[in-house]
């Protein structure tokens, strides 16, 4: 019912040690308040007794105050009603209460947060009853009614006091955990996201790279009776195209491992060896650029199309039947438009039908990112992919 909150060390010490010093003070001044005068020596020792244990009760809700705010509001109240008991006058010792309505606030649970605040109104109304009952002798004149309102304002505002100020306390380590969950998530999101991004373009190298390199050993083995020299010619490919992919791979990864920032990203100068190697591998690529880059695009842009480029003549390699591709390539004032055009087979075209793989899903997220649209699937006997990214216009 009352689960101990998690404190450090030092906390336990400073809370035990301002309670030990508290409780010699307590002690002393309620021991000092004793009337032993004209009281017979049985009452002294009542009076005695009750002076200790109202300084224990105290001492004890002040030592527990964060540990266990619960615990300290219960031992506070029975400090309270001893003190009630022996009839004795409030004391200096009755600061211990405010600190413990100040921690039920703060760091009590929903319960005894509700608790504190019902405590903090009962003793506003406790507090003038039991001085103006000690003092009854006779009927309540208009100045003793007005002294009783006088002591509920006062104790009340005091007690509540205490509490709503644990209430902001509270309030403000909330806002503060809150603050710290949504950046927590905001960098889980933007971890997910890079993984996301270099994932995709791990897929965009490596499933590249090894068409070409298939595509290459496919014809270096046949070749390599008939005509030596074209076996060697598609074994420096393979080479080259393999260099340059582990290269890329080893980029992504670093950036995986160490969170760095962002490392050289493909360009459209990038444009004309990624044609080359295409060719290497055996496709008749016919290029078309019309009308051609207005000055320097944004690097966004560039990225876009090269990794769409790369994705689309891949996907052309690798299930055309037909060594002609036709790439075009359109730089207009607010657009840009390209188009990738092979001839497949019934089975290959269904396979790689809009939804189909990995490939066609990132093509698609690499012009969604830049706020354009990228459509892919047959038509008329060829699988087409288009695409339309948005720019601004030159600067």
């Amino acid at each position: 019912m009352f689960p101990l909150r998690p404190l450090q060390r030092y906390q336990l010490v400073v809370d035990l040690c301002v309670a030990g010093v508290f409780g010699l003070l307590a002690l002393a001044v309620e021991l000092a308040g004793t009337t032993s005068g004209a009281l017979a020596p049985l009452a002294v020792v009542g009076e005695n007794v009750g002076a200790v244990l109202v300084a224990l009760a105290l001492t004890a809700a002040l030592a527990m105050r964060r540990l266990q705010p619960g615990i300290a509001l219960v031992l506070a109240w029975v400090g309270a009603f001893v003190q009630m008991g022996f009839g004795r006058q409030p004391s200096p010792t009755d600061l211990a209460i405010f600190a413990v309505l100040y921690t039920t606030a703060a760091y009590g649970s929903r319960r005894v947060f509700w608790w504190g605040f019902a405590s903090g109104i009962a003793g506003a109304a406790i507090v003038p009853l039991y001085l103006v009952g000690r003092g009854l002798s006779e009927p309540l004149t208009v100045n003793d009614w007005f002294a009783a309102g006088a002591l509920l304002l006062a104790s009340g505002f005091a007690l509540m006091l205490a509490w709503v100020s644990g209430a902001l306390v509270r309030t403000a380590l909330r806002a503060a955990a809150n603050s710290r969950a949504q950046r927590a998530a905001e960098a889980e999101t933007i971890a997910e996201q890079q993984r996301v991004r270099i994932a995709r373009d791990m897929h965009d190298v490596v499933a590249h790279s090894l068409a070409v390199v298939i595509a290459q050993a496919d014809g270096a083995r046949y070749a390599a009776g008939a005509d030596p020299a074209v076996a060697s010619e598609a074994l420096a490919t393979i080479s080259t195209t393999a260099r340059a992919a582990l290269t890329d791979v080893r980029l992504l990864l670093g950036q995986l491992r160490h969170s760095q920032g962002e490392g050289p990203q493909p360009t459209l100068a990038d444009l004309d060896q990624l044609f080359d190697r295409v060719r290497a591998a055996g496709v008749d690529l016919d290029v078309r650029i019309d009308p051609a880059p207005p000055g320097e695009p944004p690097a966004a842009i560039q990225m876009a199309v090269y990794r769409i480029m790369q994705e689309a003549l891949t996907n052309a390699l690798r299930h055309g039947v037909d060594p002609r591709v036709r790439v075009r390539l359109g730089w207009f004032a607010e657009r840009v438009e390209l188009s990738v055009r092979n001839a497949r087979s019934t089975s290959s075209s269904g396979s790689a039908a809009p939804g189909g793989g990995h490939g066609l899903i990132g093509m698609r997220e690499r012009a969604q990112l830049v706020g354009g649209r990228l459509t892919a699937g047959p038509e008329y006997g060829e699988f087409v992919v288009q695409a339309t990214l948005p720019i601004g216009p030159p600067r």
